[in-house]
């Protein structure tokens, strides 16, 4: 590529860059509560959805837990499962939008995991009860996961109409999705109520008592 064409790609990936909007939805829940670790992502309405070919992220073993309890990707993307722990883990799922299992491992797992479907994959360990996951497949790369104040920002979005979903892994009721419109270079924000109730931690037994 000549200087003058580098150039001009550039300008366009500039202009390009500073069209990009951004969403920051607020999720509380009946009573008004901030709620944390819910999935946010926008579909677009009529534009084209960017594939996630290539990606790679990991969700960890720490302490006997699934890290971070709520994950949030793609379609498209791997998963790769390291277990942090000094004892093993045996990875698995039943859910229709991906099953699979890794069977009792430590340190680096064998292979990742390509979630290429959709939905809600509800992740637990054969060995430990207590240890639950969930990973929420969206076919969109514009998704976000809410921090403790119950906010999430959707970032490097084009200029159009999005349907905006909210989903939380408590939640008892499928929260209603809306339709916003964006301008181009702007910063929208919107609420969501979502039916969700708190997590409820689960009997974890002292890491000596175990054998695995």
């Amino acid at each position: 590529m000549t200087m003058s064409r580098l150039a001009a790609a550039l300008i366009v990936a500039c202009a390009l860059g500073a069209q990009a909007s951004t969403v920051r939805i607020q999720v509380r829940d009946g009573a008004g509560q901030p709620v944390a670790d819910a999935g946010v992502y926008a579909v677009p309405v009529a534009a084209r959805v960017p594939e996630a070919r290539g990606r790679t992220i990991a969700i960890e073993q720490v302490d006997r837990e699934f890290v971070p309890y709520v994950t949030v990707l793609q379609a498209g993307t791997s998963v790769t499962f390291p277990n942090r722990d000094p004892i093993m883990h045996h990875v698995y799922s039943f859910s229709p939008a991906k099953s699979f299992e890794i069977k009792l491992y430590s340190g680096k797992p064998p292979s990742g995991i390509l979630f290429d479907k959709p939905g809600v994959v509800t992740l637990g360990c054969n060995v430990h009860d207590w240890m639950i996951g969930y990973v929420l497949v969206v076919p969109t790369p514009y998704f976000a996961k809410t921090a403790a104040d119950g906010e999430a920002r959707l970032g490097d979005m084009p200029a159009g109409s999005y349907r905006i979903h909210a989903w939380h892994p408590q939640q008892r009721a499928q929260a209603a999705p809306f339709t916003v419109a964006l301008e181009a270079n702007a910063a929208e924000a919107a609420s969501v109520t979502i039916d969700a109730v708190a997590r409820k931690p689960k009997f974890k037994p002292p890491l000596d008592r175990l054998r695995y």
